[in-house]
Order: structure tokens, then sequence, then C-alpha cells
């Protein structure tokens, strides 16, 4: 199998990770399907997409054509196993949640050719224990995007301890055609990106916590003091803080180590419900 074998791209959730993903993949010109267990959900996702390319439209990215020929290419579904019977290649897509990833693996296992690769947009959960989901381990690997997907050109493909070589090499040659720059990471918790990004959020909102400073001076210094373009507060809110919660958790369990602890701010902030932008308060009030 090469790439040009490629032809059908399944993208499993129409969250704001899973419609940026199916965005990327139709606009470098492959078929496309989203599916999400609720036409609202997609339709949401479809009305997204088709916002983010007029204004890559506006910004001269790319032609009014182009966005005409990449939402022809997209279509949606509520229907998970039929889409993966004509599938070569899945992304997995959905809430960071290990329980909910098993059930889908295991469907998208079975209902799917023995040649499709399976993916996954994990970013922190392993992807050996993801595959062992699965009957095909060899086929399953991590394909960690970075949002706003059609933007950001960072690519983590993560290794499980069973992905083959042919995999590795199919999927990192598919993530450079959609535009994407890779890095190679091993299967460990967090992987890079979320092993030194989630660490320094979480030590932000110990900052908070001890009222060492105010959010916004927080976010300040790093702006200003270490060139982000944004704080790490700021940050957390457009993660979202439940997100955030999950993956420090991960690397709590996963390493051991007690510097991985969670913030018990960012703990009770969950629990109320204050997940940040995408519920209209976090840090703050949106």
């Amino acid at each position: 199998m090469d790439l040009s074998s490629i032809k059908n791209i399944v993208v499993v959730g129409a969250g704001t990770m899973g419609n940026g993903i199916a965005h990327n993949f139709a606009q470098y010109g492959y078929e496309t399907t989203m599916v999400d267990t609720k036409a609202e959900f997609l339709e949401r996702a479809m009305n997204t997409i088709t916002a983010n390319l007029d204004r890559q439209v506006k910004k001269g990215a790319i032609t009014a054509d182009d966005k005409t020929s990449t939402l022809a290419r997209l279509k949606t579904s509520t229907n998970l196993v039929e889409q993966c019977k004509t599938a070569d290649f899945i992304v997995e897509a959905a809430t960071e949640n290990q329980q909910l990833k098993s059930v889908i693996f295991h469907t998208m296992d079975d209902h799917s050719p023995e040649h499709t690769i399976l993916a996954t947009n994990t970013s922190s959960i392993s992807i050996t224990e993801i595959a062992a989901f699965t009957k095909r381990p060899g086929n399953v690997i991590g394909m960690h995007f970075f949002n706003p997907v059609p933007v950001m050109k960072l690519c983590e493909i993560i290794c499980g301890i069973a992905t083959t070589e042919d995999t590795f090499a199919m999927t990192e040659e598919l993530a450079t055609k959609i535009g994407k720059t890779t890095v190679c990471v091993q299967d460990y918790p967090g992987f890079i990106s979320n092993r030194i990004l989630m660490p320094m959020i979480n030590e932000a909102i110990y900052c908070v916590m001890e009222n060492i400073a105010t959010i916004e001076d927080i976010d300040t210094v790093m702006k200003l003091g270490m060139n982000h373009p944004m704080g790490p507060l700021t940050l957390a809110d457009f993660i979202g803080l439940d997100t955030c919660l999950a993956i420090m958790n991960v690397l709590h369990e996963g390493l051991g180590d007690s510097k991985y602890r969670p913030c018990p701010l960012l703990k009770k902030m969950v629990a109320a419900g204050y997940l940040g932008k995408k519920v209209g308060r976090g840090f703050y009030k949106y």
C-alpha cells in the first residue's frame, strides 16, 4: 500500500479538532467524511468549516474556487459502521476519554478493511493502550494535530510499541501531503507538546491560587517576558480547562511524579463547570 491508494478519509468527531482535521484533508484534495453521533453536531461543524474557509478566502490564502471544491469533497454521516467499510485512513478525534476511544476503536477495527490505518488525535493517551483495543495494533498510530488545524503546521506522529514502519511512513507522508511539518515522538504520557506545555499552564494556575499576581499580570509576564503569543491562562481557556485537567491526570498517573499533580484550583474550576471559552467562563469571561 502506498500513498496513492489512500482515497477515502474518515474523521470521527466533529468538534473543534475534528472539523479542523476534516477541513484540512478536504482542502488538500482528499474525499473526506466527518462522522459524529448527532446531525446537529455535524451541521454546526460544517458551518464552522464554511466560516473558516471564508476567512481564508478573505485573507487571500485560498481562492473562492478552492473553497467550493473543498466543500464538495466533504461529506457528513452519523453512521460510523457504514463509513468505516470504505475508509482507507481513519482519524479519531473524539473527546479525550479512554473508555470512549476504546468503543470507537473496536468499531473502527471491526468494520474497516484490513489495510486501513487507524489514527488517533489524542493529545496524551497512550497509543499502545489504544492499539490494544484492536486486532491490528501495527496499523494504529497517533496523529496529534494542533488548533486551529488548517493554520497550525505541526503534527506529532506517535508510534505505539507495535506500530509498524510502514504505518509510520504512510502516516508521515500523508501528514506532509496536507501541509504539515511532522515530528516523530515515542509513546510517553503527554508526548512532547503537552508534557512541556501543560505543567507550565498548571504552574500558572498555582500562581493564581496562591495570589502571587492577578490573572492578567501572569499572562502579561509570559507574553511580554517570554514572547508567547498569548498567556498560559488565556491559552488554558482556549484549550478547555477540562482538557487541561484530563492531560495533567494522564501525566500524573503515567509518570508518577508529584510535579505533575493537577492544581487544586484547576480541579475546582472544572467541577464548577468553568471550562473556558467554550462555555463563556474560565479564568476570563467571554
